[in-house]
């Protein structure tokens, strides 16, 4: 296994990252098979491998909202596992069989405490990670909403 790539894991040394596959667990997944629900505990951050994974969100009981899927190796999901209030707040499903690698967030936390270097980067590569994707949401929004404007001035 190689941490090397994925944005979670920028700038960690050699030794870094020999630690954090020290805690790193492999797991094969399967078309269809639910990583975790939307307001679960979250216990586990993940990074994908090989597959695809679709991340959902609830907007109504019976209905989800495909929020985006992740194909590219070292994408990372669950990360609210590191954030208060530890609740998912998205689903994870498999999309494609693959393989993901799970790591547990009491020693991932651990490991993060007792190597601040190593916490801050991936805490820096977590923050720019969502800004990233703030920006997306944000460009979608402004699609949606001249759509919507132009359809009320017709």
């Amino acid at each position: 296994m190689s941490l090397r790539s994925g944005h979670l894991f920028d700038g960690l040394d050699k030794a870094q990252i020999m630690k954090l596959e020290g805690i790193a667990k492999m797991a094969q997944v399967e078309k269809g098979q639910v990583i975790f629900k939307e307001g679960e505990k979250a216990n586990a951050v993940y990074v994908l491998e090989e597959g695809a994974v679709e991340l959902t969100t609830f907007v109504e009981k019976d209905f989800e909202l495909p929020i985006s899927i992740l194909r590219n190796r070292g994408d990372m999901f669950g990360s609210s596992a590191l954030l208060a209030p530890h609740v998912y707040s998205l689903s994870a499903r498999c999309a494609e069989k693959g393989m993901i690698i799970r790591f547990e967030s009491d020693p991932l936390k651990k490991l993060m405490s007792e190597d601040h270097g190593l916490g801050c980067k991936i805490m820096a590569n977590l923050a720019k990670y969502f800004f990233e994707r703030l920006r997306e949401t944000r460009q979608e929004l402004k699609i949606h909403f001249k759509t919507l404007l132009m359809s009320t001035r017709s």
